[in-house]
């Protein structure tokens, strides 16, 4: 089954098949990314905190070593060192887990780079529930609500390898630290390299306007396979990738709201603080209608198969589809 993609303005090229998707790891985007931006912009430097292979720098590293730092098991002192080389005129990137980056390097990122506004770029790899046998601990579900209470951080969550490539490359010219949350686990190509991608502007990947699935990262594939399932019971679902978080792109969100009636998010991510609070912080102000969240409600993960863990926490289109169903019940009363 194929579905229109609208490019933002408007949709042009298919979406890729929903039922047999191409499988591929958001972290080699990552890491093709930092590879492409390596070959054209020597300033460029790479800093990894002993997980060159599990985040994807290895590429990096193998082509330019004199501008790759392996900093070891110290990610607070990473985030010092990254924001040293960006006071000297150099644009850092550094990788970790994103449990590490968030949560473990916390002040770092606050007072080092944040409040001197230095154009750290931060790669928060194995995000997420999806991370599977790794369990709770490297199971990173708070980034979002961390990352973007922190003023002047930039905060982009890619849906698959094409658009975290986009994205890692695109950070390079923003002049404020930047923290893009990828994950471990192949993930469904929904997006191709011809897909426009633009920091701030969320896509519309599939119009409708009985509601608005507005989604980021891994759940934009089960946003997609839920407005297909919505729309065989003649429910029009607009499904909107939403990749950068911060800055939220206001205007999609209140045009959804607006001429849909209805919202549901979809994350993977705590319920708070997340992509659903950040969406109905915009629509409270200006256009209010119905919202229904999905997420992992309050909880912390555990090991297990990815697609076993995202169904048992209740972020799998089924309940993408169960969410729209109490929003549009809502809103015809």
């Amino acid at each position: 089954m194929s579905q229109p993609t609208p490019v933002m303005p408007a949709p042009e090229a298919p979406v890729k098949s929903l039922a047999k998707p191409e499988m591929k790891r958001t972290r080699e985007g990552f890491g093709h990314g930092l590879l492409e931006l390596g070959e054209k912009r020597p300033n460029v430097f790479v800093l990894v905190g002993d997980l060159s292979g599990s985040t994807n720098v290895s590429f990096f590293a193998e082509k330019f070593p004199d501008r790759f730092l392996q900093i070891g098991i110290a990610e607070q002192n990473m985030m010092c060192v990254a924001a040293g080389l960006a006071a000297l005129g150099k644009i850092p990137y550094l990788a970790t887990y994103g449990a590490f980056a968030s949560c473990r390097s916390a002040d770092q990122m606050r007072v080092t780079v944040a409040y001197t506004d230095l154009p750290v770029k931060i790669g928060g790899a194995h995000g997420g529930i999806s991370v599977g046998p790794d369990g709770a601990t490297h199971q990173a579900m708070e980034e979002i609500a961390i990352v973007r209470s922190i003023p002047n951080m930039k905060l982009i969550v890619p849906c698959d390898y094409w658009e975290t490539k986009k994205a890692t490359i695109a950070m390079a010219d923003d002049p404020h630290p930047n923290y893009i949350r990828f994950g471990r686990e192949p993930v469904p190509v929904v997006t191709d390299a011809n897909t426009p991608f633009t920091l701030g502007k969320a896509n519309v990947l599939r119009e409708g306007k009985d509601i608005a699935l507005i989604a980021c990262g891994v759940m934009v594939y089960e946003a997609l396979v839920a407005a297909d399932a919505l729309a065989e019971r003649g429910i029009q679902a607009r499904v909107v990738n939403m990749h950068t978080l911060k800055p939220i792109d206001v205007d999609a969100i209140e045009r959804a709201a607006r001429e849909c009636g209805a919202i549901v998010t979809a994350e993977e991510h705590q319920v708070n603080g997340g992509l659903g609070g950040a969406v109905a912080e915009v629509v409270v102000r200006t256009h209010p209608v119905p919202m229904e969240l999905v997420a992992v409600h309050d909880r912390f993960g555990r090991s297990g198969k990815q697609e076993e863990l995202m169904a048992a926490f209740g972020i799998k289109s089924p309940d993408v589809i169960a969410a729209a169903e109490r929003a549009l019940r809502r809103k015809k009363g």
